[in-house]
């Protein structure tokens, strides 16, 4: 039996009341197995499964084999330096991060049980990556950013300073929050409720990505909700609302927006620039 096929049985049976928190015992085995496959990269909540950004999908065994930890695990106090925190699962172990050439800065880089790391990251303190998460070789997880649930951040990525990654653990057939190799988020972004950036796109900072925002691609003259294409320069402007001639608006409304542009060449070379400071 496969570990995909052990974690399908055991939804059947928890979704069927057939066992629970109290009940579970030989089954934390399964949970356990599925947790070090997550750490080690060996399953991963969403897959590409084309050429384009769109192609994401989720996964769905996987995100329900998160669920099951938090379903069929019970609150226990449990220690972190010198602070007593309750939680279903402790934190991950990082021995294997020293072998990898990855960082963590101490006194505040939390990384939960389930999330993996790849080689040569930076985790700069504080900082928090979420059981499911999969953060790619060489990336840089800056300080105070948020990696959540599920979300798959790719290869050489930089997360600048006070970002949030959102995930996207429920429903379990919706993809997660995507971030493609070579991503460069500036100071403050956040990317949330599945969205997704092709690789080698430069966001600026404060930018909020969400499907709900609409992405005005000059590059190819369309409107796109939902995801930012690969080798994009993207901003947030105000562009004007659908009530704008309200009287209570006076001067006109207005609402935010995201413009993407090609990349040119001194917004490529500026981030190469960056790149020495991970050498």
């Amino acid at each position: 039996m496969t570990l995909q096929t052990e974690i399908e049985t055991l939804w059947d049976r928890y979704e069927a009341d057939e066992i629970d928190a109290e009940s579970a015992t030989t089954e934390l085995e399964t949970l356990d197995a599925f947790l070090d496959a997550l750490e080690g990269g060996e399953v991963r909540a969403a897959e590409k499964t084309g050429s384009g950004v769109e192609s994401w999908v989720a996964n769905e065994w996987v995100k329900r084999g998160i669920l099951l930890n938090f379903g069929l695990r019970e609150t226990y106090p449990r220690e972190y330096g010198d602070v007593t925190y309750h939680d279903v699962l402790p934190l991950r172990e990082t021995t294997d991060l020293a072998a990898k050439g990855t960082r963590n800065t101490p006194d505040g880089t939390t990384i939960r049980r389930g999330a993996f790391l790849g080689e040569d990251c930076i985790m700069m303190s504080p900082s928090f990556v979420n059981i499911g998460a999969y953060v790619g070789d060489g990336t840089l997880v800056d300080s105070c950013d948020t990696v959540g649930s599920c979300a798959q951040i790719g290869e050489g990525v930089k997360l600048g300073a006070n970002t949030l990654v959102g995930g996207v653990l429920e429903p379990v057939e919706d993809a997660p929050v995507v971030i493609e190799d070579g991503v460069s988020l500036g100071a403050g972004c956040r990317v949330t409720s599945g969205f997704r950036v092709g690789e080698n796109t430069v966001v600026g900072e404060n930018t909020l990505l969400t499907p709900r925002i609409p992405v005005y691609d000059l590059v190819a003259e369309e409107v796109i909700y939902g995801h930012l294409p690969s080798e994009r320069r993207a901003f947030t402007r105000m562009v004007e609302s659908s009530i704008g001639d309200h009287d209570l608006f006076e001067g006109g409304a207005y609402k935010p927006a995201v413009v993407a542009l090609d990349i040119e060449d001194d917004t490529r070379d500026a981030t190469r620039r960056e790149e020495a400071l991970r050498e």
